[in-house]
Parts: structure tokens; C-alpha cells; sequence
């Protein structure tokens, strides 16, 4: 039935038929034999002091707003990210800036962080919050910098994002690792990341409830920048790392032909053609470390998210595969 649904969506835009198969979903997902179909006995986990029903996640940048919190709670995801959120609202990059590459099973984005901003995110979760008060999905909230905000002040922007949504989120993601956004994975330096996340873990201390805080970052990073960053996370005691977000190596991409993959451009690869690359790192970090790790990058099967997890990763996340796939692979990876 989905594949069906799939082939016409596909005869959209990508950015087109994302909002509206939501917006579709939105309707269908009021009737029970809908919300039914995507139930499933819980799977429980408890990982950083959350309880999760599964391990099974939705990535950031695919509900970057909160709009369909209500309809992906009827998913049954263990948890989501919504963002990445900045501060002020942006309009990200001109489009066209999403691309499908149906033979590596992969899409191209070079989005930008584009989002609504800080206090549209605010006012929706603050509603969800009021009428979801038992929900069992956790929100984590993957904030970022404006893009006209110089590196040298990307702090203010993520301690801004932190302080004002901290009562909202279950946990947060720092997004220092897109390749959309100008110079954004400078910030991936030791030093950098030193700073920002410092800055938030000052915050937590004065709060009167403990949220965990992991940090994402690039499947680009050679494994001597990456043994900086688990070094850092004993150093300073954050919780873990989401690995990993998109690739901008175009040799992942061996299916595809050379001419459209040129014609598209830039930006950041994600799924099938990152499986490996996704998987060696959260291997990596494993063998030097026992924190935490969520493992997204290439899931699109129960074999590739076993893969995941036999790779060291605690918790999964899923997007492009989601995409693919379709909403039964939720599903199908809850067992795991």
C-alpha cells in the first residue's frame, strides 16, 4: 500500500510531497483503524535516566517546527527530535535545496535550518505538553545557530535556545555538525565545543530537573577529530552523541549518475549510502567509551537497524529510510 502512495508522493517535489503527506496523515491518523495499524507491544529501555517505550527515534529536520507532534506520537516512536530550531526564524536556503536519489536509496539536503524560530517551537510544544500530559514518546529538542550569527557568538544562540526551551524538552541535541550552514562544523573543534557545551551544562546545574544532552556530529570527521570529541565528553561529563548527521562525500553515492548528482549540488547525503560510514563511527566510539550513543544514519530494514545496534548504539534514529520505506518500519525495528 505504501509503495503505491510512495510512487505518487514521488511525483512531487520532495520538499511538496513532505508536507503534504502530513498534512494527509494529519486527517487519516483521527481515525482508529489508522492509529491501530501502527500499534505494537512497548519494548522498554531506560537510557540516561528516560524511560523510552522503544528504541526507535524519528531524526531531527523532519518535524523542524512541532507541527505534527500529534500525528507522530500515532507512529508509536519511542522518541523524537524536533528542530533544529535557532533562535530567530530563518528561511534556510533557496529552493530548490532537497533531492531524491531513488537508485543509492538517499536524499540531498541543503536545507539550512530553515524553522519558524524559537517561539513558534515554544508556543507548539507548550500546547502538546497540556494536552498530551502522560505522553510515553520523548521530545528531544536539536537546537542551532542563526545563520547570520558569526561563530564567535554561536554560544549565545545555543544558551538562548537551551535556557528558554529547557522546561519543554525531555533532552537536547547541540547541532554543531549540518553542512548547511556556513562554517557551522568549525564548531566541532574541541575548543569550540568546549565552549558551548560548557555553557549549557552551567545552565543545568541551576535547574531544578536534570535533562540529558548529547551532541551530534559529522560522519565526515576523521577518527583523530573524533577521538578529540569522546575525550571532551569524559572531560566535561555531557551524556553522548548522536551519530552521525549527513555526508557531504560524494563517493558514497555509487548508484546514482555522475551528471544528476553534479546538477544537484551541494549538500548532505543521508541514508542507505551513509550506513557504513554511520556504523563504523558509532563502532569507534564504543570501543574508546561507554556513553551514550544514538545511532541514525542508513536504517531502513530491521537488519540495518540490528547493524546499528550491534555497532555499539543504545537508541536508533530513523529519517530517509522513513521516507523509503514508509511509516510500517517503525514498526518493524521496535522489536529490536
Amino acid at each position: 500500500m505504501y509503495s503505491v502512495l510512495r510512487s505518487l508522493f514521488f511525483l512531487l517535489s520532495p520538499e511538496k510531497a513532505h508536507y503534504t503527506t502530513m498534512r494527509l496523515f494529519k486527517v487519516v491518523s483521527k481515525f482508529s483503524f489508522v492509529r491501530n495499524t501502527f500499534q505494537f507491544a512497548d519494548n522498554p529501555v531506560s537510557v540516561d535516566g528516560l524511560n523510552y517505550k522503544n528504541k526507535v527515534g524519528l531524526a531531527a529536520g523532519f518535524d523542524k517546527d512541532g507541527k505534527f507532534l500529534n500525528e507522530l506520537y500515532t507512529l508509536n516512536f519511542g522518541f523524537i527530535e524536533v528542530g533544529t530550531v535557532t533562535p530567530k526564524p530563518q528561511s534556510g536556503n533557496p529552493k530548490p535545496r532537497l533531492f531524491r536519489l531513488k537508485k543509492d536509496r538517499a536524499i540531498i539536503n541543503r536545507m539550512g535550518f530553515n524553522n519558524e524560530g524559537l517561539k513558534a517551537l515554544r508556543k507548539r510544544l507548550e500546547t502538546f505538553r497540556k494536552t498530551h500530559p502522560n505522553c510515553d514518546m520523548q521530545i528531544g529538542i536539536n537546537i542551532g545557530k542563526n545563520k547570520t550569527t558569526p561563530n564567535e557568538n554561536a554560544v549565545n544562540d545555543y544558551v538562548k535556545c537551551y535556557d528558554e526551551l529547557y522546561h519543554l524538552a525531555d533532552f537536547f541535541i547541540v547541532n554543531v555538525s549540518s553542512p548547511n550552514t556556513p562554517n557551522l562544523r568549525e564548531l566541532q573543534n574541541k575548543e569550540e565545543l568546549k565552549k558551548i557545551i560548557s555553557a549549557l551544562l552551567d545552565i543545568r546545574k541551576t535547574k531544578d530537573n536534570w535533562k540529558p544532552m548529547y551532541l551530534k556530529i559529522a560522519p565526515d570527521l576523521t577518527f583523530g577529530m573524533l577521538d578529540e570529541i569522546v575525550e571532551l565528553q569524559q572531560e566535561i561529563a555531557f551524556e553522548g552523541i548522536v551519530a552521525t548527521n549527513t555526508s557531504i562525500d560524494r563517493t558514497l553515492l555509487t548508484k546514482s549518475s555522475k551528471k544528476l548528482v553534479l546538477e544537484i549540488g551541494d549538500g548532505g547525503i543521508s541514508g542507505a549510502p551513509v550506513l557504513a560510514v554511520s556504523n563504523s563511527f558509532v563502532k569507534h566510539i564504543r570501543s574508546k567509551s561507554d556513553m551514550t550513543i544514538i545511532g541514525v544514519g542508513g536504517i531502513e530494514d530491521a537488519a540495518s537497524g540490528q547493524s546499528k545496534l550491534d555497532a555499539g548504539a543504545d537508541l536508533i534514529e530513523i529519517y530517509t529510510g522513513f521516507i523509503y520505506t514508509g511509516p510500517g518500519l517503525v514498526k518493524e525495528l521496535g522489536n529490536l
